[in-house]
């Protein structure tokens, strides 16, 4: 099927002479002068090649047929990253390469959308935000004001990111999965 370049997405699949990439970073750039063009980052399924190209927003781009369907996370092993569908109980293992950076991220019973071609899991979308505890921060200095001054401090899952002051080790704490940026404190 034949959709604009503008339209991809991280997560789609994209043909090209006829090998299979998944869109790792998409984005739509605006020259002052010039016409508009799409930055696509992919990924080719078949050996993991990373490539880098850029499409006129109006062009044409092969997008493949991906069956997506929405997974749980059970665990991680060797073998790689089990999912199982809900409705079938059906698991599947996705490899370490086709999780990448969002593997920190993954908890036990956290829904996930698979993106599964021929069977086989080739992208994973995260829900967008996740609960960590914060394990270590630096201790609040007195007299530190309530302004954007943010402090370093270590996820539950080994993530590195920045808290307000007022957050203590111990607190648990909403983060983006994209970048693991603070986003509040947990409501639980």
């Amino acid at each position: 099927m034949k959709v604009i370049a503008s339209s991809l997405r991280k997560g789609n699949v994209v043909e090209k002479d006829g090998k299979l990439y998944v869109i790792l970073f998409a984005e739509n750039i605006h020259p002052g002068k010039g016409t508009p063009v799409t930055q696509l980052d992919m990924r080719r399924i078949g050996d993991g090649v990373k490539v880098s190209e850029r499409y006129r927003t109006t062009e044409q781009v092969e997008r493949a047929y991906v069956e997506e369907r929405e997974h749980t996370f059970l665990y991680a092993d060797g073998e790689g990253y089990h999912f199982m569908n809900p409705e079938t109980y059906d698991q599947v293992a996705v490899s370490e390469a086709v999780v990448g950076d969002a593997a920190p991220y993954l908890q036990e019973g956290m829904p996930v959308q698979v993106s599964q071609f021929n069977g086989i899991a080739i992208s994973l979308v995260l829900p967008q935000r996740a609960t960590f505890e914060v394990v270590e921060t630096e201790p609040t200095t007195k007299g530190q004001t309530a302004s954007s001054s943010y402090k370093p401090a270590v996820l539950s899952n080994g993530v590195r990111t920045t808290v307000p002051p007022h957050i203590a080790p111990g607190t648990r704490v909403v983060v983006m999965t994209a970048d693991g940026a603070y986003v509040e404190r947990a409501k639980d």
